[in-house]
């Protein structure tokens, strides 16, 4: 059984060839000391959301996936600002379970987006599908300002 070097360090002297996933990944940051970050306290701030404009109206989608719509809040405000806002619970953990890895966030979220004048507040709406909300602001025509000419005497 011969042994081929790894720059990925293959510290357990597994052939390649005998265990395709026994190699170990370099990991750069092994022996720095990184406080570890409670389950319950990490932050649910990879909400991403893409706005788009079409010729009717303002969309909004944002990625939520396991969330249920009673989970999501969408608001808002008088100065046109449009709020989407939710919580993700942790999950419950068993006395007997060993987690290996924590990567999806649970907590709070909360996004904001000042919309133009000529966003129809009044005529907002929500809807949640396959873990996506859309959220479609209705548009307006702006009135173009009445330009009157005024004579100059003299």
């Amino acid at each position: 059984m011969s042994l081929i070097p790894s720059f990925f360090g293959n510290r357990r002297g597994n052939s390649i060839s005998s265990d395709p996933f026994g190699l170990d990944v370099w990991d750069p940051f092994r022996d720095i000391p990184f406080p570890e970050l409670s389950r319950e306290n990490s932050a649910f701030v990879t909400t991403r959301v893409d706005w788009k404009e079409t010729p009717e109206a303002h969309v909004f989608k944002a990625d939520l996936p396991g969330l249920k719509k009673e989970e999501v809040k969408v608001e808002v405000e008088d100065d046109r600002v449009l709020q989407i806002s939710g919580k993700r619970n942790v999950e419950k953990e068993e006395k007997n379970d060993k987690w290996h890895r924590v990567e999806r966030s649970s907590g709070e979220f909360l996004r904001r987006f000042r919309l133009p004048e000529n966003a129809k507040m009044d005529q907002v709406k929500a809807a949640m599908e396959n873990g996506v909300l859309t959220v479609t602001v209705p548009k307006e025509e702006v009135k173009k300002p009445n330009v009157k000419a005024i004579e100059i005497s003299g």
